[in-house]
């Protein structure tokens, strides 16, 4: 899988963020099931093909973790962040969304709506 350092352009992350690029639909089915944990600095990127609010959609059966979820549309401009808790059913954007940042939920706190992102490989 590859990995992408994640930039946030309006507020400055405090630690490095590195994401697995999840672009197909096994890596984006699997995201976070099953695993023990998610390390303060890692995360995934979770791409779908284009934007939109249900196909952006996330659920949280068998990710024994909560998530920190930031949605991003096609310009990798934040349209939504939650909280995602373990084992809840559904979580969907409040706008049309391509890309799905999840990470540790300590970082949440670092992206804001509206803020730019860009994704940048090694």
């Amino acid at each position: 899988m590859l990995k992408i350092t994640v930039k946030n352009h309006n507020h400055p992350l405090r630690q490095i963020l590195q994401a697995g690029y999840c672009n197909t639909f096994f890596l984006r089915f699997r995201g976070f099931m099953l695993r023990r944990k998610v390390g303060e600095n890692s995360g995934l990127i979770l791409v779908q093909t284009s934007e939109s609010r249900m196909d952006s959609a996330i659920h949280m059966f068998f990710v024994n973790f909560d998530l920190a979820v930031i949605w991003l549309d096609k310009n990798r401009k934040v349209v939504d962040t939650c909280l995602a808790k373990r084992w809840r059913p559904f979580y969907m954007p409040s706008q049309a969304a391509q890309y799905i940042l999840e990470t540790h939920p300590q970082r949440l706190n670092e992206f804001q709506i509206g803020d730019q992102l860009s994704f940048e490989t090694d």
